[in-house]
């Protein structure tokens, strides 16, 4: 009984870690004005962009909310782009052991 949760154990470890992986090579991008955000399913800003017209001292102040608003949006999608990946590895693996009321 044991050895066989044990290895449902290990198997849910490697799905996990393969899951990741597979985050890692999503990207996601999130956009304000003219500033776009890339980042990863893994959650890891890869690049940003920026409207050169946003370049001027005057408008410092507007870029920085840009980009703090195109950021967060990027990471939110990751966000959600990883939970829907863990949801559905943990339905197959809880779907997979047997155990009564899951």
């Amino acid at each position: 009984m044991f050895g066989d949760l044990f290895g449902k154990l290990q198997e849910a470890q490697q799905k996990m870690q393969e899951s990741k992986e597979r985050l890692r090579h999503i990207t996601i991008e999130g956009e304000a004005g003219g500033v776009k955000a890339l980042v990863t399913g893994g959650r890891e800003v890869k690049s940003v962009e920026i409207d050169p017209e946003l370049l001027s001292a005057d408008r410092k102040e507007e870029l920085e909310d840009l980009l703090i608003t195109a950021l967060n949006r990027a990471l939110k999608q990751a966000e959600e782009t990883w939970e829907a990946e863990m949801k559905g590895m943990a339905g197959g693996m809880l779907g997979g052991m047997g155990i009564p009321g899951m």
